[in-house]
């Protein structure tokens, strides 16, 4: 019986979710970008490009490129602001995905999306039209929440849950978040030196739902609570999903050879 990992190295349409905390330096980098982790994804994601696997990119990061941008030294509590920032960011951040891509010969294309994808049908169709003729093309979608009009998917850090719906509306086989921390575990690894990892996870019970805990890093607006949701959204419609440490470079590449990287989300 070929096992949940086994498949990933099968798997063609892959929807990958980087989070802020990969992206960024943190605070005390002054919320800088972190320009070597970004190049070592977009070189990691135009080779499995280059192999024939389909590959759409959600990323955060927009409103941590403002708070750089503007050199501040915390992120502002307001929505106004976060908004404001997003809108100073989001052009940086592009800037900077399509050098990296160009140098690696390959083609990407911006797309602001929203959870609207989830309710509205006429958004669903226009949505999955438009990433289905830029896969067709060769293209990577690099989609981003539109931060700059929204104002709950800042308050909860959406994008893990877009990154769900996309996987949902294009019909892919997997969807890797990558974020800072090796995945799933059954306590905080930060304070609790017992925690263990917990490699996969077949139903998502209440007691998966505890070990979630909080919201994410103090840039992020996420957390595991977030990522245990969009794994709910995925594993429901069909999707393998894992949580990846996006800080270690060929994670990515390591989790799609089937090695026992991360969490991953599967049916039983």
């Amino acid at each position: 019986m070929i096992t949940s990992r086994e498949k990933l190295k099968s798997a063609k349409r892959i929807v990958v979710k980087v989070g802020t905390s990969t992206l960024s330096h943190g605070e005390h980098g002054k919320f800088k970008l972190n320009l070597y982790r970004i190049e070592h994804l977009i070189r990691e994601l135009t080779d499995l490009h280059n192999e024939g696997r389909e590959i759409i990119l959600v990323t955060s990061g927009a409103i941590a490129a403002g708070i750089g941008k503007l050199g501040l030294n915390e992120k502002p509590q307001t929505i106004p602001e976060n908004q404001a920032l997003a809108a100073i960011g989001q052009g940086v951040l592009m800037h900077i995905y399509e050098k990296f891509f160009a140098e690696y010969g390959q083609t990407m294309a911006q797309l602001l999306l929203t959870k609207s994808i989830a309710f509205d049908e006429h958004a669903r169709e226009n949505s999955r039209n438009s990433l289905m003729t830029l896969l067709k093309m060769d293209v990577i979608p690099v989609i981003n929440e539109n931060d700059a009009v929204a104002t709950d998917e800042i308050r909860i850090g959406d994008n893990d849950n877009l990154s769900a719906m996309v996987a949902e509306l294009i019909g892919a086989e997997v969807l890797i978040i990558l974020t800072d921390i090796d995945g799933l575990y059954n306590g905080n690894p930060k304070v609790d030196a017992n925690a263990k990892l917990i490699h996969e996870v077949t139903e998502i019970n209440s007691e998966i739902e505890k070990m979630a805990g909080g919201v994410g890093t103090k840039l992020g607006t996420g957390g595991m609570f977030t990522k245990i949701q969009a794994a709910k959204i995925a594993v429901a419609n069909g999707i393998d999903m894992l949580i990846v440490n996006g800080g270690e470079v060929g994670n990515l590449r390591r989790a799609l050879n089937g090695e026992q990287v991360g969490t991953i989300f599967s049916k039983a």
